[in-house]
């Protein structure tokens, strides 16, 4: 099954105690601090919409680009509730192609971890440094090697709800620097439960592997955060925000 096609309706229910406006806050601080005031952004790997609408509703024009023709729907629904206009590509970012130069290039939650592969990280890059208008921004976040090899790593957590309930199961492998996650999830269907199966992959980059990438684009400047914070990084940061100007 393909990642996030089962996940996606229950995705939200099992994020509900993230703070996407206080992440929403923390991108628009990043731009006024680099001086920039955005009109223009696209967000990708923008899942079921949740900071993509939020920055809509502040008044921005917004591109939502996702894999996950499921995630999408779900975002399109917010959307049309929230009362704004996004417009959302069922595309993969590692092929991306979009109708305009923008500001601002967005992926966070994760969305570069997905990219297992080097050259692959690498095509993402490049396209997105030519989407971009000269002096634009692209911000993102990892989940740090620290994280998805130790917090993660080969645990197991599970959780249930009134609707749903998941066992997650985690497996690292170390050789391949790669995460694994085993998702068993249980939606509550009238008088029974439907068993749903599917199993994400995450890369766990080291700082210094993202920004050999970044500096080889041409970026003329390369910025890295402890997430929502303007600190450098520390060693059990758990995620880790780049912040990259064309």
């Amino acid at each position: 099954m393909e990642s996030y096609s089962a996940f996606a309706y229950v995705y939200d229910q099992l994020m509900e105690d993230v703070d996407y406006k206080g992440w929403v806050l923390y991108i628009e601080e990043i731009f006024e601090r680099c001086g920039i005031k955005p009109k223009n952004i696209a967000e990708l790997a923008c899942g079921t919409g949740n900071v993509t609408n939020i920055l809509a509703k502040r008044g921005y024009n917004l591109i939502g680009v996702d894999i996950s023709a499921d995630m999408l729907f779900i975002a399109q629904e917010k959307s049309r509730a929230m009362g704004v206009e996004v417009i959302y590509l069922n595309h993969d970012m590692r092929e991306l192609s979009l109708p305009t130069e923008l500001d601002g290039i967005l992926c966070v939650c994760d969305g570069v971890n997905y990219i297992a592969d080097e050259k692959d990280l690498r095509k993402v890059f490049k396209s997105v440094y030519h989407h971009l208008k000269d002096g634009g921004l692209f911000i993102f976040d990892i989940s740090t090697y620290y994280k998805l090899a130790n917090i993660l790593g080969n645990n197991t957590y599970a959780e249930n709800f009134e609707e749903v309930s998941y066992i997650w199961e985690n497996y690292f492998e170390e050789a391949q620097k790669m995460c694994d996650f085993d998702l068993t999830i249980f939606v509550k269907e009238e008088d029974t439960y439907r068993k749903y199966e599917e199993t994400h992959s995450q890369r766990a980059y080291e700082e210094k592997e993202i920004l050999d990438q970044l500096k080889g684009i041409g970026f003329k400047k390369i910025e890295c955060f402890e997430a929502f914070t303007f600190s450098d990084p520390k060693e059990e940061s758990e995620r880790i925000y780049f912040v990259c100007q064309k």
